[in-house]
């Protein structure tokens, strides 16, 4: 096997709805948090949750789709690799950030559970429409007059 793999998949829930934005050059990007839950036994046999925030990044059309049709608590499959970012703060200490690069995006539940609260809602997906990011140009994506940005 030559070269290496960047490829995470996750399900969780919707931290917040997606905040949609364009760069200067009108590219669309889409930003929200996801949530998703371990659950394990502790030592003492005492059942545990542990959640993980992931902040996930969308580009072009997929980052569209996501913006409209993604909504706080939503539970939905991300695919994509990991990318990190240095910055310096205000102290002048350097940081590094992760974000997930979603290539891809399946909403799971039915359209009645993302309008219910979420105690209400059944432990067990269905599975509902995708979308994919048109950065790789899969072969299985069909290009129509609305994904061209000009």
């Amino acid at each position: 096997m030559a070269g290496s793999v960047n490829k995470v998949i996750l399900i969780g829930r919707l931290g917040k709805d997606p905040e949609l934005k364009y760069t200067p050059n009108g590219t669309p990007v889409a930003k929200f948090s996801l949530a998703t839950d371990e659950v394990f036994k502790d030592q003492s046999g005492e059942q545990q949750r542990r959640t993980e925030w992931h902040n996930i990044v969308a580009w072009k059309r997929l980052a569209e789709i996501c913006g409209e049709y993604l909504t706080k608590g939503k539970q939905v499959y991300i695919e994509g690799s990991i990318r990190s970012r240095q910055w310096e703060d205000q102290s002048g200490n350097k940081r590094t950030g992760y974000d997930i690069v979603a290539r891809e995006m399946k909403m799971l539940g039915s359209k009645a559970d993302s309008e219910r609260p979420a105690q209400d809602r059944p432990a067990a997906p269905a599975p509902s429409p995708q979308a994919s990011s048109d950065q790789e140009g899969s072969p299985d994506s069909e290009i129509t007059d609305e994904d061209i940005p000009f």
